[in-house]
């Protein structure tokens, strides 16, 4: 394989677009919240709108991701904030190969599946 010089810019809405998607793949996931609840009411977000539920930071050691995210009633939350955060690093720095400082998942509500 031939390398091509040049550096390559990947966009922190891409990344939460990919970290969404990948968050959205876990058991125990029900969806995502919004980060910024100013009026503190719980909505999910439609599939459209995963990035909403990510924030990502760019970091001198690399990239920084916090997930809000609705947990379904009856799983264990540290196992699924555990696997969480293994999707999420694994489609970090094997799809986008972005150096990772680190994932935060803040559970912010429990809910039933319908």
């Amino acid at each position: 394989m031939q390398r091509i010089p040049g550096d390559l810019h990947v966009a922190n809405d891409v990344l939460a677009d990919l970290v969404g998607n990948a968050a959205m793949q876990c058991y125990g996931v029900v969806g995502m919240v919004a980060a910024d609840m100013a009026d503190n009411v719980i909505t999910l977000l439609p599939g459209n709108h995963l990035r909403r539920g990510v924030v990502v930071t760019t970091e001198p050691d690399g990239v920084h991701v916090d997930l809000y995210v609705v947990i379904e009633y009856g799983t264990n939350i540290t196992v699924v904030s555990k696997n969480l955060v293994d999707a999420v690093s694994f489609a970090l720095t094997q799809y986008a190969q972005v150096p990772l400082s680190g994932v935060d998942v803040h559970v912010q509500d429990i809910r039933v599946r319908k």
